[in-house]
C-alpha cells in the first residue's frame, strides 16, 4: 500500500498511470519518427538542383509547370530552393545516392530489433527504449557537423548508427504495453501510442518545411535532436517497465492491472520460460504477420520517405508548401487511427466480430485502400489538388493499421510480445532498405511516368501480402506462448520447449530468503 511521498505523488496525476505511459510512449514514437524522417524533406534542400529544358537529353515534356523557375537555361536554378550565401553547404548527389542515404537508417534499424526485444523482456523496456532514443537524439544533433566533414559517406554511417538506436523502440514499447494494457483497452491504447508515428511525421514534415523556408537545413537536425534529449529526461522520471515496479502508481490501478492484464497474471504464476524459438520460427500465424508487415512497411515507407520528393520534384511545390502538404496526410491518418480504434473496441466488446476478424478487416482497409489511392494520385497528373486529395485519403485509410495487424502480436503472443514484435518489425523494415533505393533507381529523372511505375509496384506488394494475412492470421493466444495453459498440439513433433529449471529457481529463492 502506498504511503508518504509515494501516496502524495500518485494523487497529483488526474489520469491513470497506464495512460501517462501511453502519452509518453506516444511522444517517444513521435520523437523517433521526427528524427527518422527529418532527412526526407531536408535532403531536398541539401542537394543542388537544376531543371532540364527543351533540348536537354532528360527533358520531360509531361513535367508539371514550375512556378519557381526564374530563367530558361539548361542549368536553371529554383527560386528559394537554397539560400544564396556561403554558409549553406549543398551537395551533388544523384537520385540513386539519395535513395541509398534515405534507406541507410534501416540497415541499423533491422539489426537491433531482436536483441532489443529480448533485452526489453528480460530487463524491462524503460531503459532499452530510453537509451536507444537518447543515442539517436545525439546523432541527429551532430548530423550537420558530420555531413559537412565527411559528405555522403559520413551521413550514411551516421544514419546507420541512428537506426541502431531506434531499432529497439517498437519491441521495447510492445513489451511495456503488453504489461500495461487490459485486453478491452488494447486497441484504444494502441491508437494512442502508435498514433505518435503520425505526430512525428506531421511535425517532422511541417516544421522542417517552415524552418528551411526561412533558414537552413542544418537547423532541422538541431531542433529535433534537442527535443529528443528533452524527452529522455521526462521519460526517466515518469515511466516504468511494469505496474509492479512503478513506485507511485495507485493501489487500485495496480490491483486492476494485475487482475486484467494477461502477461501480469502469467508472471505471478511463474517466471517466464526462455523464448521458444523452435515453435516461434515454425508459427504460420507469426510468419503471415511478418509478411503483412512487409507489405504495410513498403507502402508506408514509400509515402513517408519519398512523398516530399514527389511533392518537390514532380508536383513542383516549394519547400514550405511541400512541408505542409506532406504533413496533412499524417494528420488524417492520426485522426482516423482513433476512429478505427474506438470502432474496433466497440465491435469486439459487443461481439459484432471476433478479434481475429477485426485484425483482418482493419488490415485490409489499411493495405488495399492506400495502394489504390496512390495509383489514383499518380494518374491525377499535374492536378495538384486532386493528387494531394488522394494522398490524404490514402493515409486516412492507413489509420486502420493500428487496430489491425499492428497490435496482433499482443493478441497471439502477449508473453513474448517484445521478441515477436522485434521479428515482425525487424524483418519488415527490410522494406525501408529496398523501397527508397528501388524508387531512386526507378525514378532517375524523377518524372511522373517513372513515379507511376514505382506506385504500381507498391500496390502489388500491398495486395499480395494482405491476401496472405487474410488466409493465415489468428487473433487468439498461440499455444507456445503459454504451454502450461494450452499444452502441446497433437501434430507437434519437434520435442518439448525449453523451460526454466525449477531447481535453479528454488535455489535462487532459498538464497534470497537466507539474505533476508
Amino acid at each position: 500500500m502506498l504511503t508518504g511521498w509515494r501516496l502524495a505523488l500518485s494523487k497529483l496525476f488526474i489520469i491513470p498511470q497506464r495512460y501517462v505511459l501511453a502519452i509518453m510512449a506516444l511522444l517517444a514514437i513521435a520523437n523517433a519518427y521526427t528524427m527518422r524522417v527529418c532527412l526526407n524533406l531536408a535532403i531536398t534542400q541539401m542537394v543542388k538542383k537544376t531543371v532540364a529544358v527543351e533540348g536537354d537529353a532528360h527533358f520531360d515534356p509531361d513535367a508539371c509547370p514550375d512556378m519557381n523557375v526564374v530563367s530558361n537555361s539548361s542549368m536553371t536554378d529554383l527560386k528559394n530552393f537554397y539560400r544564396q550565401d556561403d554558409e549553406v553547404v549543398l551537395f551533388e548527389w544523384s537520385e540513386a545516392t539519395q535513395g541509398l542515404l534515405l534507406s541507410a537508417f534501416y540497415y541499423g534499424y533491422v539489426l537491433t530489433h531482436i536483441p532489443g526485444g529480448m533485452l526489453a523482456e528480460r530487463y524491462g523496456g524503460k531503459w532499452v527504449l530510453g537509451l536507444g532514443l537518447l543515442s539517436t537524439a545525439i546523432c541527429t544533433f551532430l548530423t550537420p557537423m558530420m555531413v559537412k566533414m565527411g559528405g555522403a559517406t559520413a551521413l550514411f554511417i551516421l544514419r546507420v548508427v541512428e537506426g541502431f538506436g531506434e531499432g529497439p523502440t517498437m519491441p521495447a514499447l510492445m513489451a511495456m504495453v503488453s504489461r500495461w494494457s487490459p485486453k478491452e483497452e488494447r486497441a484504444r491504447m494502441g491508437a494512442i501510442v502508435f498514433g505518435g508515428a503520425q505526430i512525428g511525421n506531421i511535425a517532422g514534415s511541417y516544421f522542417s518545411g517552415l524552418i528551411m523556408h526561412s533558414g537552413s537545413w542544418e537547423n532541422v537536425f538541431y531542433m529535433f535532436g534537442g527535443i529528443g534529449l528533452a524527452w529522455f529526461i521526462l521519460w526517466t522520471v515518469l515511466c516504468y517497465s511494469t505496474p509492479n515496479t512503478h513506485p507511485y502508481i495507485s493501489d487500485s490501478e495496480k490491483k486492476f492491472l494485475n487482475e486484467n492484464v494477461d502477461s501480469l497474471i502469467h508472471s505471478k504464476k511463474q517466471t517466464l520460460d526462455p523464448v521458444p524459438w523452435k515453435a516461434l520460427l515454425r508459427s504460420v500465424p507469426l510468419w503471415c504477420l511478418i509478411i503483412a508487415a512487409i507489405g504495410h512497411d513498403w507502402g508506408y515507407f514509400t509515402m513517408v520517405t519519398d512523398l516530399p520528393k514527389y511533392m518537390t520534384d514532380v508536383l513542383k511545390f516549394n519547400i514550405k508548401s511541400a512541408g505542409l502538404l506532406s504533413a496533412i496526410p499524417y494528420v488524417a491518418m492520426w485522426i482516423a487511427s482513433f476512429f478505427f480504434g474506438l470502432l474496433c473496441d466497440f465491435c469486439v466488446k459487443n461481439r459484432y466480430h471476433s478479434i481475429k476478424n477485426a485484425r483482418k478487416i482493419y488490415t485490409t482497409i489499411a493495405a488495399t485502400g492506400p495502394g489504390i489511392c496512390i495509383i489514383m494520385a499518380s494518374y491525377s497528373g499535374c492536378d495538384t489538388t486532386l493528387a494531394v486529395f488522394w494522398f490524404i485519403f490514402a493515409m486516412t485509410l492507413m489509420g486502420a493499421y493500428y487496430s489491425g495487424m499492428k497490435i496482433n502480436a499482443l493478441d497471439i503472443t502477449p508473453n513474448y510480445a517484445g521478441t515477436t514484435t522485434a521479428m515482425v518489425n525487424g524483418i519488415a523494415a527490410i522494406s525501408g532498405i529496398i523501397s527508397p533505393y528501388l524508387i531512386g533507381l526507378l525514378t532517375p529523372q524523377s518524372t511522373l511516368k517513372q513515379w507511376r511505375v514505382a506506385f504500381w509496384v507498391c500496390l502489388a506488394v500491398l495486395v499480395i501480402t494482405n491476401i496472405v494475412y487474410i488466409i493465415f492470421a489468428k487473433g487468439e493466444q498461440l499455444w507456445w506462448d503459454d504451454v502450461q495453459k494450452h499444452g502441446y498440439p497433437a501434430d507437434w513433433k519437434h520435442g518439448p520447449l525449453p523451460t526454466k529449471s525449477k531447481d535453479t529457481e528454488d535455489s535462487k529463492n532459498t538464497e534470497r530468503t537466507e539474505k533476508q
